[in-house]
């Protein structure tokens, strides 16, 4: 998951954009602690069940972005479009699906995966059903 948080918030009081002094507003692993339990809070709030094993200690990789504008670009073309364009489909054969796409680095490498790896991959992307995808 990514997310952009700004180092900052309204002071009601003041009516003004308060910064935060440093790079982070929270310690990483103080973020992980407060995440996790607003996570479970808000499945056991829905009465919903977790099934899979997740481990106690969740962690939570910070990176100071600067003023944030290349993440947000990145996001936003992240989540503009959908996971793979169909042109980057190169080959489904034998049951191994090959594509293309492009690494962090920007170049185009391609991959050839076995069918259900490759299935598993895309939907790691999909949303569960009560979720919307942001694009702003």
């Amino acid at each position: 998951m990514h997310i952009v948080v700004p180092a900052g918030a309204i002071d009601p009081v003041h009516n003004r954009w308060r910064t935060k002094q440093g790079k982070f507003l929270f310690p990483e692993k103080a973020l992980a602690k407060v995440f996790r339990a607003k996570w479970f809070q808000a499945m056991k709030a829905h009465d919903w069940k977790v099934r899979a094993q997740l481990p106690q200690t969740w962690i939570v990789d910070c990176q100071w972005v600067g003023t944030g504008d290349k993440a947000l670009l990145y996001l936003g073309r992240y989540l503009y479009r959908g996971v793979l364009a169909e042109n980057n489909i190169l080959a489904c054969e034998h049951g191994e699906v090959t594509f293309r796409y492009t690494d962090n680095g920007g170049a185009i490498k391609t991959r050839t995966l076995p069918g259900a790896d490759f299935l598993w991959l895309v939907l790691q992307h999909v949303l569960p059903k009560g979720f919307r995808r942001t694009r702003d």
